[in-house]
Order: structure tokens, then C-alpha cells, then sequence
């Protein structure tokens, strides 16, 4: 409110800010402010009389007829009053004087603005402005003095805050990649205990169709040379229809060996994905990594799904194979799923589709050579592996937000399956993750493996 050259100055008003705990999203309308304008026509006297009163007050807010025009510290006001004649130059005079020999650059911020990054600026400014208060902008357009010390004791608290946060982060992130370490070697174990039973019967399956086969042959030569059998074998072998056994006995032999050789593969896959990184990377065959992956991930595929592989001719590649079978899951359950939910909305919608198109996944691999930077550098050689789907894509908002995800730190602390392939990919194997995306065409991930 506007006040008149004779009037009272109207005492501060400090906010109490929000009543809830400070975290690390607060915002500076959280935090308390003085609420002190004082009209520019007043003396340098009554605002220094005034500030004596106040001790705590940081300085004064201009207007003129209630329209801001800025702000005088306490610190700068009385810097000019204790000057040789800067009582007999300014004490008497109007502010508006004072202000145009005390004018200084003052930040101004909007009360939305994060504590932290006020913070942030506060510290930017230069070192004779440091203990200058902060002007704070409300939405409703008042202005509001916020102590500089004020601000850096509550940031200072939201700092400790984010440390033990990130602490506590950490100490559940090392819980759970030690519950997932036990988790592989449980996997890894049951997976061994499997496989022996299973070798067994793959080992033994052989010798059971070789002495079936001698059996019937024996069978045959005792028919040939015995053509009148007695009544009690000609009953024996309506009773178990010996014409049916002989034909199905080979059939049920070759289902046992082909669900056994399914089995082996998928307990081999699954032990291959479970496998514990040692500290140096091995060489890898990259084909039977993604075969092993596709073998885990094809009952999800349901059959509507066509998986096709472009392979290359491929050298085993140095690298961590838990870590890249975690990769290469990622990807593929991240394709699966786009296509899958795409499916349900056009079977949905069937009527409103032109043209529905099978969902399918190319795997395409290769060893590439891309030109160095140093002219005098030989070409670096790299692995390929690209995988595309003919989904409906992802638009340009949604891959910046994925992009951001793969910055070192992200403000939740939560990661993605992509966050946390490219980290993989890019600081545990120096390689290269690409993705993109066209509307309408589909989505492409893409891994660069450098081959030693």
C-alpha cells in the first residue's frame, strides 16, 4: 500500500513460509519473505531510523504509487549514510535520490523457482553482491526480500538431505544387485541341476532307439522264419497292437530326443543369462547370446511375432556376458512389448486399419569400420547389432525424455531398462547406443561393440 510523505512507514511482514519439510523440489515460495514496500518519496532518515528498529529486515522494496521500482539492502543504505557528508547528502533526501547512486544489479527470481537453483545463481553472482538479499516475484505480481543467509542455511539442509538420500540409494542399490547376484547363482544352480538329468536322457536316448530298433528287427526275422505263430503270440499283439507300436515307437523316440534338445537349450540359455561377469571381459559369440535370449523370451512371442536374423560373419568379441545378455533382454522385451500392445489395439480397431501388418523384429549383425577422427589413426572396427521393429515409432517429445534418461545422474534416481543398457553398452564396454525412431516406420536400437 502506497503511504503519504507524512504517514507512518506500515511495520514488515515476514511469511512463514510452508509448513511442510523441505525437499529437494522445494520451491522458494516455501521459504519465509519479507513483505516490505516502501513508497520511493520517503527519507533515507526514516528507512535507516526504521531498519535500527528491525534488525533482521534485509532491506526495503521500492514502489512508486505501488509499482516496483527496486531495492536498497540494509548493507548498501547505510554504506551511503556513513560517508564523509553522506548525511548531509542523503539523510534528508528522498529515497529516489539515494537509489540513483545506490542502484545496483539485483536478482530477481520467481517464487516457482527450486532453492536449490537460487542457490545456484546466488552463488554466480559477483563477490561484492553475495550478502545482497533476493527479490522474489510472486504469481499474484507482489514482491517479496528473501535473506541471502536464510537461503543458504535451508540449502545447505536440502543438500544434506539429497546426500542421504543418495546414500540410502546406494546402499539399496548394492542390496539389490546382491540379492540379484544370489538370485543368478540360485538360477545358475537350478539350472545345472536340471541340465544333468536332461544330459542323461539325451545321452541315453540314442542307445534306447538303436536297441529298439535291433528289438524290432529281431521281431521281424522271428516272423519271417516262424510264419505260423502260436495262438498266444498272435493274441499278445492284438492286445497291445503291435502294427501301431512298431510305426508309433519311432515317433514318440524322435518327440522325446526333440523336447530333450529343447530343453537342453533353454536350461543352457538360461544359465548363459545368469552368467556372473568375472572381472575381465572373455570373448563371446554374439549369435548364440541372441539366440539364447529369443529361446528365453519366445513363449511372450505367442506366435505373433516373426523374429528375423541377418547375421554376419562375426568374430567372438571381448566383452561382459551377463552384462550384454541384460542388454540385448532389454531391447528385445522392449520391442516385444510395443508390438504386442499395438496388436491388441488393432485387433480393437480393426475396422478403422487400412492395412494391419504382421509385427516382426529384424536382428541384423556385422562388423563395420568407421574412420578416425586423427587422420593418422587406422579405422576402428566395430561390432553391429541392430534391431528394428515395424512398430508405429516414437515421437520426437518421447525420445528426448529417453535420451535424458541416459545422463549420468537423473533427478529420481530411478533408471530405466534403456538408462541402464546404454550405461552398460557405452561405460562398461566403450561402446556406442543408438536409438531411433520414425513415426509410422519403427523403432531402431543400435549397438557398437569395438572389436580388440
Amino acid at each position: 500500500m502506497s503511504e503519504e510523505f507524512s504517514g507512518q512507514i506500515s511495520p514488515p511482514f515476514l511469511s512463514e513460509g510452508s509448513d511442510r519439510d523441505l525437499g529437494l523440489d522445494s520451491t522458494l515460495q516455501e521459504l519465509p519473505m519479507y513483505n516490505f514496500p516502501v513508497e520511493i518519496n520517503r527519507t533515507g532518515m526514516e528507512v535507516a531510523n526504521f531498519l535500527e528498529k528491525h534488525p533482521l529486515l534485509p532491506g526495503v522494496i521500492l514502489v512508486e504509487q505501488e509499482k516496483f521500482i527496486g531495492m536498497i539492502s540494509r548493507r548498501r543504505l547505510l554504506e551511503f549514510l556513513i560517508r564523509p557528508y553522506g548525511q548531509e547528502l542523503f539523510v534528508q533526501q528522498p529515497l529516489a535520490v539515494l537509489y540513483s547512486y545506490a542502484r545496483i544489479p539485483m536478482l530477481l527470481l520467481a517464487d516457482t523457482t527450486s532453492i536449490l537453483i537460487a542457490m545456484q545463481l546466488s552463488l554466480k553472482r559477483s563477490p561484492e553482491l553475495l550478502s545482497e538479499p533476493i527479490v522474489v516475484q510472486t504469481a499474484s505480481g507482489a514482491h517479496r526480500l528473501l535473506d541471502v543467509q536464510e537461503l543458504n542455511i535451508i540449502s545447505w539442509q536440502i543438500r544434506g538431505i539429497e546426500n542421504l538420500v543418495r546414500y540410502e540409494r546406494s546402499q539399496a542399490r548394492m542390496i539389490q544387485n546382491d540379492k540379484m547376484a544370489n538370485l543368478g547363482r540360485l538360477v545358475d544352480g537350478i539350472a545345472h541341476e536340471i541340465l544333468d538329468p536332461v544330459s542323461f536322457i539325451w545321452g541315453n536316448i540314442i542307445y534306447v532307439s538303436n536297441y529298439s530298433q535291433d528289438l524290432l528287427k529281431l521281431i521281424a526275422v522271428y516272423d519271417k522264419e516262424l510264419p505260423s505263430a502260436s495262438q498266444a503270440i498272435n493274441q499278445i499283439k492284438e492286445e497291445i497292437e503291435f502294427d501301431f507300436l512298431e510305426q508309433d515307437l519311432v515317433r514318440s523316440l524322435a518327440s522325446i530326443r526333440t523336447g530333450a534338445e529343447r530343453l537342453k537349450k533353454l536350461v543352457t540359455s538360461l544359465q548363459n543369462f545368469c552368467h556372473i561377469d568375472e572381472i575381465y571381459p572373455k570373448p563371446v559369440d554374439l549369435h548364440a547370446s541372441i539366440d539364447s535370449i529369443i529361446l528365453l523370451i519366445n513363449s511372450r512371442l505367442q506366435g505373433e511375432i516373426e523374429i528375423v536374423k541377418y547375421y554376419g560373419q562375426l568374430p567372438p568379441v571381448y566383452c561382459f556376458m551377463g552384462q550384454l545378455n541384460q542388454v540385448l533382454m532389454n531391447i528385445l522385451s522392449e520391442a516385444v512389448d510395443t508390438l504386442l500392445n499395438e496388436a491388441v489395439r488393432q485387433q480393437l480397431h480393426l475396422e478403422d486399419a487400412t492395412v494391419v501388418q504382421k509385427p516382426r523384429i529384424e536382428i541384423t549383425t556385422e562388423v563395420i569400420s568407421q574412420e578416425a577422427n586423427n587422420p593418422d589413426a587406422p579405422d576402428s572396427r566395430w561390432v553391429l547389432i541392430r534391431i528394428a521393429d515395424n512398430s508405429l515409432g516414437i515421437s520426437e517429445e518421447l525420445q528426448q525424455q529417453i535420451m535424458e534418461s541416459f545422463a549420468l545422474q537423473t533427478k529420481t534416481g530411478k533408471e530405466t531398462s534403456l538408462a541402464v543398457s546404454y550405461r552398460i553398452i557405452t561405460a562398461r564396454h566403450g561402446g556406442k547406443f543408438n536409438l531411433r525412431s520414425q513415426l509410422g516406420l519403427g523403432t531402431e536400437f543400435e549397438i557398437l561393440l569395438p572389436l580388440v
